[in-house]
C-alpha cells in the first residue's frame, strides 16, 4: 500500500515543479530540480490526467540515452501502475517514435528527455492520445498541480516496470515501415549521407531506419556514423545543433567524404539540421519550404485542392511564398510544438514547420520527426540529380540573423518597453501573435520570451546582410538597455 506523501515532500515536489514546468513540457537539473521522485509523482499526476481527460487506461512511456533517464522511466511508470493504469514502457527510443507509438496504439505518451539540454538537464514531453499536444492549458498545467499530491514513492516496495519487448518491436517496425514508405527512400541509390548523432538516439535510428535493424534491408545509399554511441555526457559535442559549434564536425566529414548531404540531430532526434555538399548549413526555413511543396503535391494528388501548410512566425518568408505558389494556403503560428499539432488537427493541415528545424507531418499523426523530415531532402536530392546548395538555393532569398538569447532581469517588461519603441522603425504592421513582431515591406524583427528559459529571443529577417545587421544591432541594444 502507498503511503500519504509528507507535508515535506509535498513541499518538495511544488518547489521543484514550480521551476521545471514550461509552457509544454517539463525540464530541469538533475538532482536540484528533478529526481525519482518528482518522476513518480509526475507518472501518477499524467495517469490520473489522462484518464479524466481522455478515458484511456494505459499510457506508453520512453526514454533517451541519459544516465538518469532508465531510472526515471521506471519511476514514472511506476507512478501510472500506483495511479492504477497500465504503464506500456518502451526502453530506449527517440521523441518522435515515441509520438509515433502514440498514434499506432491511440494512447496518451510521455517521453523522458532533455532533448538538446546539456548533460546535467533531464525532462518530460507528455502527448495526449494520437500524438496531441499537451499544453498548460490542455493537461500540463493540471498534471503540475496534482503531482505534490501523489502518494509517497515506496521505492523498492513498487514492482519493476518490465519493458514492453512486443510493443517496442511493433512500433520499430511499423516506425521505419511507414518512413521507408512515405519518402521511398529504400530505393535511393548513389548518394553519400553523413549523419552526425551527437551520441543521441539517432545512433539507434541508424541502423534501424537505414541498416537492417528494425528486419529491413538496408538502404542502398552510403550512409557515414558520426559519434553513433549512445551517451547522455555527450563526451564529443552537445547534441544542440541549434549552435553552430556543434556543426562543425559534420561539416567537415562531408567535405573529407565528398558526400551529397550530411544530417545533425539534437539528442532526443527529433530535430535535425541539414549540410549541403560544401559544409555550409543549409537553412531550416528553406528545408521546410523543400519539403512543403512536396507535401502539397502530395495532398493534391490525393484530391485536396488547396493544402493547409502552418509556419511559425520566425520562419522566413519565403516559407508561406513557396505555399502559396504551390498551391497550398499559408496559416501563422506562434512558436511551439503543443500548439502547432493542435492548429494542424483544426486546419486540416498536411505539414507544418519551425525555424528551429522541426517539421510536422500528417501523415505521422501531425507529430515532428527529424529523420523523416531528413528522409525527404535525400529523396529530392536523388530525384532532382541536383547538389543540395543549388536544391534550396530558390527557397533560401532572404538574409536571417538566426536566434539571438539575451538573459534579462524582467521579459515582460523588455517586451511591454520594445512594444513602445514600434513607432521609431518605419513598420508597416506590428502584431503580438507571439511576442512583439514588427513587419516592414522587405524585413521583419520578433522579438519574444522563451517557452523553456528565462530568457528573450531575438529573429530578425531582412532583405540583404547590411540590412539586416542594422536591424539586429538596433534592437540589441535596446534590449541590453533594458538589462542594465
Amino acid at each position: 500500500m502507498s503511503e500519504p506523501a509528507s507535508a515535506a515532500l509535498i513541499d518538495h515536489r511544488v518547489s521543484a515543479l514550480a521551476s521545471a514546468v514550461g509552457a509544454y513540457d517539463i525540464r530541469g537539473r538533475i538532482p536540484d530540480q528533478l529526481d525519482e521522485d518528482v518522476l513518480f509523482a509526475l507518472g501518477w499526476a499524467t495517469a490520473r490526467t489522462m484518464s479524466e481527460l481522455h478515458s484511456r487506461a494505459e499510457v506508453v512511456v520512453g526514454h533517451d540515452m541519459r544516465p538518469s533517464s532508465a531510472g526515471f522511466a521506471q519511476a514514472f511508470a511506476a507512478g501510472i501502475a500506483v495511479a492504477g493504469l497500465r504503464p506500456v514502457l518502451l526502453g530506449l527510443c527517440s521523441t518522435d517514435q515515441l509520438y509515433f507509438s502514440s498514434g499506432i496504439f491511440d494512447l496518451p505518451g510521455a517521453m523522458i528527455t532533455a532533448s538538446h539540454n546539456p548533460a546535467d538537464y533531464n525532462g518530460i514531453k507528455i502527448c495526449a492520445p494520437q500524438a496531441g499536444g499537451v499544453s498548460l492549458a490542455s493537461g500540463l498545467g493540471q498534471i503540475r498541480d496534482l503531482a505534490p499530491n501523489a502518494p509517497a514513492h515506496a521505492g523498492a516496495g513498487i514492482p519493476t516496470v518490465a519493458i514492453d519487448e512486443a510493443a517496442a518491436a511493433d512500433m520499430r517496425r511499423r516506425y521505419v515501415e511507414r518512413i521507408r514508405t512515405l519518402t521511398r527512400v529504400d530505393e535511393v541509390p548513389d548518394l553519400t549521407v553523413v549523419v552526425d548523432c551527437g551520441n543521441g538516439m539517432a545512433g539507434k535510428l541508424l541502423g534501424e531506419v537505414f541498416g537492417t535493424d528494425a528486419g529491413f534491408a538496408a538502404v542502398p545509399f552510403t550512409a557515414i556514423g558520426l559519434f553513433t554511441e549512445l551517451d547522455g555526457t555527450f563526451p564529443n559535442h552537445e547534441a544542440n545543433p541549434l549552435k553552430p559549434e556543434n556543426l562543425l564536425d559534420v561539416s567537415r566529414a562531408v567535405v573529407e567524404h565528398g558526400a551529397d548531404l550530411g544530417l545533425a540531430f539534437d539528442g532526443d532526434a527529433d530535430r535535425c539540421f541539414f549540410i549541403d555538399e560544401t559544409g555550409a548549413t543549409m537553412s531550416a526555413s528553406a528545408v521546410g519550404a523543400l519539403v512543403a511543396e512536396r507535401e502539397i503535391a502530395r495532398a493534391q494528388s490525393a484530391g485536396t485542392p488547396e493544402p493547409v501548410v502552418i509556419h511559425n512566425l520566425i520562419t522566413s518568408r519565403s516559407v508561406p511564398a513557396t505555399i502559396e505558389a504551390a498551391g497550398g494556403r499559408a496559416v501563422r503560428s506562434k512558436v511551439g510544438h503543443s500548439g502547432i499539432k493542435t492548429l494542424m488537427r483544426e486546419e486540416g493541415a498536411v505539414f507544418a514547420c519551425e525555424h528551429s528545424a522541426h517539421f510536422y507531418f500528417e501523415e505521422f499523426y501531425c507529430a515532428d520527426s527529424g529523420v523523416l523530415a531528413a528522409c525527404h531532402l535525400i529523396a529530392a536530392l536523388s530525384a532532382t540529380k541536383a547538389p543540395a546548395s543549388r536544391l534550396v538555393s530558390s527557397y533560401d532569398i532572404f538574409v536571417q540573423s538566426g536566434e539571438i538569447n539575451f538573459t534579462v532581469p524582467d521579459p515582460d517588461a523588455v517586451l511591454t518597453a520594445f512594444a513602445t519603441t514600434s513607432g521609431d522603425f518605419p513598420t508597416n504592421t506590428v502584431d503580438d501573435l507571439d511576442g512583439i513582431g514588427l513587419q516592414g515591406e522587405d524585413w521583419w524583427v520578433n522579438l519574444r520570451k522563451s517557452n523553456t528559459e528565462p530568457l528573450v529571443r531575438l529573429n530578425v529577417e531582412a532583405a540583404d546582410q547590411d540590412q539586416m545587421l542594422e536591424l539586429t544591432s538596433r534592437v540589441s541594444a535596446f534590449v541590453e538597455s533594458q538589462a542594465r
